[in-house]
């Protein structure tokens, strides 16, 4: 089948039942009657942007305590219930939300979404669980200490996002988990969870419509006056010169490489040929001109490639490469010369048609679970692309050509301007 007559078996305004309470919460379904089981999925605005600097980590730990407790069960009666019916749930804190995400057999789904329902609005918060859990986030902090990748990263974000909260670590620092109290978990349930700004996607063997009346009987009377509002973004200020840093950790052979800037964010027209663009550049195949030109021919790298992501804030663009140390200034060079030829001529036709057939081919095959589909229901609500959107996506792509390729790469990609961080052991003299 072409990818262009995929449209009629991808979400769509025919097969999507959008809703919105009284209390604000947009609830998305769609049925797929081939699934024995659902999926329900969502997120509420409750994320590190309203953490102070000092307690970042709050809304990850608020988050991950939300199952260890609530008013109607203990830690062990939430895990029985969900073992009892092969079901899961569970939670997550990052920039922007608190995410959830459950599965379970269509049977089971009113005791999924009672216990999504007590954990959202009714923790408790244990302090025994608390400090075990600190213990734990501790932990995972000490391992990212000595990951290059995971420091070149947290120190990348700090260079090109400079003033602008995307420079702050989602997960915090050993110090700012050590300040979080009982009473800081309870006060950020209290006054930044809640339905404004919540969407809730249901996906699996149940009509749209009963899947959403389910939705409004437990979730329809949530209310709090106390939510906060999420703070507008800043504006990423660009790097008015290239910025390198070098972060030691002892003991390790490879040096783990990021080199790259701000990209734009999701909803900006810049983003689907930027996008397409950094597949060519490099992601396609053996990762693409990066990946050919760094590790096949030049053999500096064990590996090499680039990313460019965007969500409600610009995203970064870059490229990454784990290096044998004394290797590390011609690998950089090159990869600043890709950079170049990337921001100065257009790709060729050949190039962005396979990545074009990449991207439209691969669409359908993301939406082969209720999961997957679940989460592309979430983007169209996040990034308001439309219900229509998975539709058109096809002629979208198609749509794109070399030029706007190359006018995208020259606003954003300037080899002068950007930020050059390695991890690991210090370079040989």
């Amino acid at each position: 089948m072409k990818p262009d007559n995929l449209g009629h078996l991808l979400p769509g305004p025919e097969t999507i039942r959008r809703a919105v309470l009284d209390n604000g919460i947009v609830v998305l379904a769609r049925a797929n009657f081939n699934s024995p089981s659902v999926v329900i999925s969502g997120y509420l605005t409750a994320g590190n942007l309203l953490e102070p600097d000092e307690k970042l980590g709050l809304a990850g730990f608020t988050a991950a305590m939300l199952m260890r407790g609530t008013a109607q069960r203990s830690f062990q009666q939430i895990y029985d219930a969900l073992e009892s019916v092969g079901a899961g749930l569970g939670f997550s804190g990052s920039t922007h939300t608190t995410s959830f995400g459950g599965r379970s057999l269509v049977e089971d789904l009113d005791l999924l979404v009672e216990l999504t329902n007590q954990a959202l609005r009714a923790p408790t918060f244990p302090e025994s669980y608390i400090e075990r859990l600190r213990k734990q986030i501790l932990t995972g902090l000490a391992i990212r200490a000595q990951d290059t990748e995971e420091m070149a990263s947290l120190v990348f974000d700090r260079i090109v996002y400079a003033d602008h909260p995307y420079s702050r670590a989602e997960d915090g620092y050993p110090e700012t988990i050590q300040a979080i109290t009982p009473q800081d978990l309870a006060d950020f349930h209290r006054l930044c969870f809640g339905p404004r700004g919540m969407v809730i996607a249901i996906v699996g063997g149940i009509e749209p419509e009963a899947a959403i009346e389910k939705i409004h009987k437990v979730l329809g009377d949530w209310h709090n006056p106390h939510q906060r509002l999420v703070p507008e973004l800043p504006p990423v200020r660009p790097l008015a010169q290239t910025v390198r840093q070098h972060i030691h950790i002892p003991g390790k052979s490879q040096v783990d490489l990021m080199l790259g800037c701000v990209g734009p964010e999701r909803r900006s027209a810049d983003y689907l040929p930027a996008v397409l663009g950094n597949s060519v550049l490099g992601q396609f195949g053996m990762y693409g001109r990066i990946g050919e030109r760094v590790r096949t021919q030049a053999g500096l790298a064990y590996y090499a490639y680039s990313s460019m992501s965007g969500g409600w804030g610009p995203g970064p663009w870059y490229a990454a490469a784990g290096i044998d140390p004394p290797h590390l200034d011609q690998a950089i060079s090159l990869i600043l010369d890709e950079f170049r030829k990337f921001s100065t001529a257009p790709v060729s036709g050949e190039e962005l048609s396979d990545c074009q057939a990449q991207f439209v081919g691969s669409l359908p095959l993301s939406m082969e679970s209720n999961g997957g589909v679940a989460s592309a229901l979430l983007n169209l609500e996040r990034y308001k692309l439309g219900l229509d959107y998975y539709q058109q996506y096809p002629s979208l792509i198609h749509a794109i050509t070399p030029a706007q390729v190359l006018e995208t790469a020259q606003r954003y990609l300037d080899a002068q301007r950007m930020a050059i961080v390695a991890a690991g052991s210090d370079l040989p003299q």
